[in-house]
């Protein structure tokens, strides 16, 4: 028998984001989808080109046209869309270094495009955490930048460009987790910031993306004492309904953060936390990691049924959370329609001539070749290099929220315009402890330039140690930086302010002299 409100079945299944593997949709997602899933993400594992998702989403579509299609495309380090070749874009860090806001409206519409032309209806950015801790482990250059207000223009900036291409924005991850030392993938970050503190710093971009009119809002799984000394934002009715809803006037869709994080599964489990996200305000439960078939799908959905039948989860508040989902969904259906976006089918077909994978944005390289910054000590030599170099690349551990398969680096792109460079890439385990660990290093570099690339050098003792020892010997050596530039590091640095295929082209074009790029 239905219920009061319809059939709960279908009402739970409204609020799910689940994934898949797979490059095309598998027989349950179809299935769920005629049967009123609310939406779908989709990650690297999902996508071999653009023409390849465009397919995708179209079969998604077949089953019901207004599915929502969602993504985790900051454009940056974080990329999935590109996930094959790194981003063609510079990201969040650089385009805060550049702050130009017209220019950050300017990449995040042509991202939208691409998105869009491909059947994307909603993206998982932008990240608008303030990165006011230099050692974050998980935001990063992902973040635009320290200073709030910076951070606030610029994630306002974005929104307005990928939604006026048609594409849901989702500011993330309220109510901000730049003050962080644990990543939320695998644990639950406390800040112990006051509410004053909170005002001045981490709400000023969520306040300004709800003035920008951002379609969602993601919530971060974080401990704020002093919003809610019990639960973490992500299940706080406290944060997302009394703070977010009522103080803020957001009225738009609020997701979770991937639901399988340990920031909040660890002492909640998968059902506890979807159930208890859905009390506290959230509307839609994103389902990514490694819970991505129909066995997690049907768990949370039954869990979140009984939750109804037992008064744990008030029919009304899942009735209101699959309302909002079901008008995001007709927003991205008529906006895309609206600006004129190519049907899914024709898009397919546009793009099945690329090469597989390859997108090329003119407009990020050149954010990206704005975004180098220069800085050459008294007595250096700066670029152009006088003949192929000797590229070392060092490789910290990578948070979670950068895939793996995603290339970066700048030895690739030198190779292609400097014939004869040579590289190689060094691990902590090469280098750590080693009382030769400049070794390593110098070896195939004699009587050459030396170019030394890092990620955030100022959060690895290794990678540190290593650079003074080998700029002892090769103060010549260039260092690019290619994470945060918390500390300038040798005779002459480049800061690319990420680590994109972007910035990797636009500093190997700095080194072999094909471009300049700004003065520190």
């Amino acid at each position: 028998m239905p219920d009061q409100h319809g059939d709960l079945t279908e009402l739970a299944a409204a609020v799910l984001q689940p994934g898949f593997v797979g490059t095309t949709a598998p027989d349950w997602v179809r299935r769920w989808i005629g049967d009123g899933l609310g939406g779908i993400a989709l990650f690297a594992r999902n996508v071999q080109s653009p023409a390849q998702v465009a397919a995708l989403t179209a079969q998604l579509r077949a089953e019901r046209p207004d599915v929502i299609v969602a993504i985790d495309e900051e454009a940056g380090d974080v990329t999935r869309f590109e996930s094959q070749l790194g981003s063609s874009r510079p990201g969040n860090l650089a385009l805060g270094a550049i702050d130009d806001a017209a220019l950050t409206e300017e990449v995040a519409r042509d991202l939208g495009t691409d998105l869009a032309n491909a059947g994307i209806t909603l993206d998982y950015a932008p990240d608008a955490d303030v990165n006011c801790n230099p050692d974050n482990p998980v935001i990063g250059v992902r973040s635009f930048g320290a200073d709030p207000q910076l951070v606030a223009r610029h994630s306002s900036a974005f929104i307005r460009g990928l939604q006026a291409a048609g594409v849901a924005a989702c500011a993330k991850h309220f109510p901000g987790h730049g003050d962080t030392a644990v990543d939320s993938h695998h644990d639950l970050p406390v800040i112990p910031r006051s509410r004053a503190e909170l005002e001045e710093c981490e709400l000023i971009p969520f306040r300004a993306a709800i003035a920008a009119g951002s379609m969602a809002i993601m919530t971060g799984h974080l401990a704020i004492p002093a919003l809610d000394p019990v639960l973490p934002a992500t299940l706080s009715r406290r944060i997302l309904h009394d703070l977010l809803r009522v103080e803020l006037g957001y009225d738009g869709v609020i997701i979770t953060d991937g639901i399988e994080m340990q920031g909040v599964r660890r002492a909640y489990g998968l059902e506890g936390a979807t159930v208890k996200a859905l009390a506290a305000g959230a509307d839609a439960i994103c389902v990514g990691g490694d819970h991505a078939d129909e066995r997690t799908a049907i768990a949370l959905r039954d869990a979140i049924v009984a939750a109804v039948r037992s008064g744990e989860l008030p029919e009304a508040r899942l009735v209101d959370a699959a309302a909002r989902v079901r008008r995001l969904a007709a927003w991205t259906l008529q906006t895309q329609t609206a600006v004129g976006s190519r049907a899914v089918a024709d898009a397919a077909a546009d793009l099945a001539g690329a090469p597989a994978g390859e997108l090329a944005s003119v407009i990020g390289l050149g954010a990206a070749r704005r975004a180098i910054k220069v800085t050459v000590a008294e007595g250096a030599v700066p670029p152009p290099l006088t003949g192929a170099p000797h590229v070392v690349e060092f490789a910290p551990p990578i948070n979670f929220a950068i895939g793996p398969e995603t290339p970066w680096g700048v030895a690739g792109e030198l190779a292609e315009l400097l014939p004869g460079t040579t590289t190689v890439r060094l691990s902590a385990a090469e280098l750590e402890g080693r009382p030769d660990m400049a070794a390593p290093v110098l070896a195939g570099a004699a009587g050459r330039p030396l170019v030394l690339v890092v990620r955030d050098a100022h959060r690895h003792p290794w990678i540190a140690d290593t650079l003074r020892h080998v700029l002892s010997v090769r103060p010549d050596a260039i260092v690019v930086e290619m994470g945060l530039p918390a500390s300038i590091t040798g005779g002459v640095h480049l800061a690319t302010f990420g680590a994109t295929r972007a910035c990797g082209r636009a500093a190997a074009e700095v080194l072999a002299g094909a471009s300049v790029g700004v003065p520190a």
